[in-house]
């Protein structure tokens, strides 16, 4: 049937901060679907223990920036269940302030965070899909790697996204021969801790939404289903793009 091909079964799915917002809707998701998914985060919660109660997932800690993180994300996801066969790349950060003042701290962690971060753990479990001949990664970008959001100022935060969209298409190009497929998926404004700040800013509120056309922020499971479908044999023939799923904020 066509709807087979949204399953995962027998497939393993490592998801990056997958605690909370749109990395736990994917896993829990991916694990609807019949994957088995580790999930690595900084701070283990609530929802995780009850998506590892089905027995479908796991736990690791870790902060993505540090640099020995990555080895030990893929080398746990090997151990426990004996392949990887997705990444979602989906931990990130987000900072704004004036571009004229905003110090080097505050850039170094937005950058080690959505773009180094990223890049060096996709280095790391590309490896074990290339040994099996096939593999599919997603990185998470943004709508804010495409154009200037308002009213925020955020050129470090847009910047990085920028980068993860361009690191997207060229590893689809380096490795589609080698069975591998690469996405991205460029979300708009989501419910989630990230914008938990600017919704609840009535001006913020209010431009965000008149921005979007279809007049209301995202949910997780919105995200997630892109994700599924990103992830899955439904997109076989589909690499290298950058899934928008904005309500509409591009198009103008």
């Amino acid at each position: 049937m066509a709807l087979d091909q949204f399953r995962l079964d027998g497939k393993v799915a490592l998801v990056t901060g997958g605690s909370r917002g749109i990395g736990l809707a994917i896993a829990t998701l991916f694990v609807e679907a019949g994957a088995q998914v580790m999930i690595a985060g900084r701070t283990r919660t609530d929802d995780v223990d009850r998506l590892c109660d089905s027995g479908a997932c796991d736990w690791v800690a870790g902060d993505v920036t540090d640099p020995d993180v990555p080895d030990r994300l893929v080398a746990a996801t090997l151990e426990r269940f004996g392949k990887l066969d997705i990444l979602v790349n989906n931990a990130g950060i987000a900072a704004g302030g004036d571009f004229h003042e905003f110090g080097d701290d505050r850039l170094a962690a937005i950058n080690d965070t959505n773009f180094i971060a990223p890049f060096r753990i996709a280095r790391v479990a590309i490896v074990p899909m290339l040994e099996a001949g096939h593999g599919t990664i997603l990185n998470i970008g943004s709508i804010s790697g495409e154009v200037a959001n308002k009213p925020q100022l955020q050129v470090a935060y847009n910047a990085t996204k920028a980068a993860v969209h361009q690191m997207t298409k060229v590893m689809a190009f380096e490795y589609a021969a080698r069975g591998i497929r690469v996405n991205a998926l460029a979300p708009g404004y989501v419910v989630s801790d990230m914008t938990a700040g600017g919704r609840a800013n009535e001006d913020w509120n209010r431009v965000w939404t008149e921005n979007t056309p279809m007049g209301r922020f995202a949910e997780p499971a919105e995200m997630a289903n892109c994700a599924l479908f990103l992830c899955s044999d439904a997109s076989s023939y589909v690499t290298g793009s950058v899934l928008v799923a904005d309500g509409g904020y591009l198009t103008h």
